[in-house]
């Protein structure tokens, strides 16, 4: 233990069982440029690091000006759990100009930054916009999922896990190998077994009317079964007049289901092509 953490070990002996949260400030600019959570003498234990991080380097170059960090309590008498949200919550605000690496605990519960200007799901809205893969073939078929309102995976739990991604009024968009964007909907019900699906009428879906000769197979298997997610079509095409464009950026993957709210180029593909507005279909 360095010096002046020895000097202000004394003082601590209040916060020894309690976490705080506290800042290092440049004392040359007045700028927060480190947050950090503890108890007892951790604030002071940065100033010993040795490391190459951004934060010890400047507050090598700080001792090197024979000056100290400013070191303050911000905040005392939390849980660690409270503690950690409320360093979260300053190495958010102040991200740009800090020389924590923010992650860990909470990390996902804040909005990432540079992105004030955009809605995001979870944030702006409730739910996600979705790409989903139809996975075309003797267990499913386009035309079905047009006709009776679902998308569908299943055969194995890897994929029927990745549909169960999918909540009640997440917007969709359908994708089919080889031909591209098909349809753009809403999931009006949530991922359940063929058997247990009711399509909008509340009729569930039998062999005579689907195309897909092997829709059916594994019917008493809740792993191997397929499953229907219920979806409200807004704009559909047939795969003839299917919507892409080569070499233009645009998102796919062989994954049943993935975020689209990143794709900001294929977002406003689908946008323009099935003269659609996501940001108006948002609940």
């Amino acid at each position: 233990m360095n010096n002046i953490a020895k000097a202000h070990e004394k003082a601590d002996t209040d916060l020894d069982n309690t976490y705080y949260v506290y800042v290092y400030i440049d004392p040359r600019n007045f700028q927060e440029f480190y947050y950090g959570k503890g108890k007892g003498s951790r604030k002071y234990a940065h100033l010993s690091d040795s490391t190459d991080s951004q934060k010890a380097k400047l507050i090598r170059e700080i001792q090197e000006e024979n000056l100290a960090p400013i070191i303050k309590v911000i905040a005392k008498g939390l849980t660690e759990s409270e503690a950690l949200l409320v360093e979260k919550t300053l190495i958010w605000k102040l991200g740009k100009t800090l020389t924590n690496i923010s992650g860990g605990h909470f990390s996902n519960n804040f909005r990432p930054h540079n992105t004030i200007h955009k809605d995001l799901p979870g944030f702006d809205f409730h739910n996600d916009i979705f790409y989903v893969n139809i996975g075309e073939g003797e267990h499913r078929n386009w035309e079905d999922c047009r006709k009776m309102g679902f998308l569908s995976a299943g055969q194995g739990f890897q994929w029927r896990d990745q549909l169960k991604r999918l909540k009640h009024g997440d917007l969709v968009v359908a994708y089919l190998k080889n031909h591209g964007y098909v349809g753009v909907g809403r999931v009006t019900h949530e991922a359940s077994r063929i058997i247990d699906f009711r399509n909008h009428d509340g009729l569930p879906i039998s062999k005579e009317e689907v195309t897909a000769p092997r829709m059916f197979d594994n019917l008493d298997s809740e792993e191997m079964s397929e499953y229907l997610v219920g979806i409200k079509w807004i704009a559909t095409c047939d795969r003839s007049q299917a919507k892409w464009k080569a070499k233009a950026g645009l998102f796919a993957t062989p994954l049943v289901t993935a975020s689209l709210v990143a794709q900001q180029i294929t977002l406003s593909f689908i946008q323009e092509q099935f003269e659609i507005n996501f940001e108006s279909l948002h609940e």
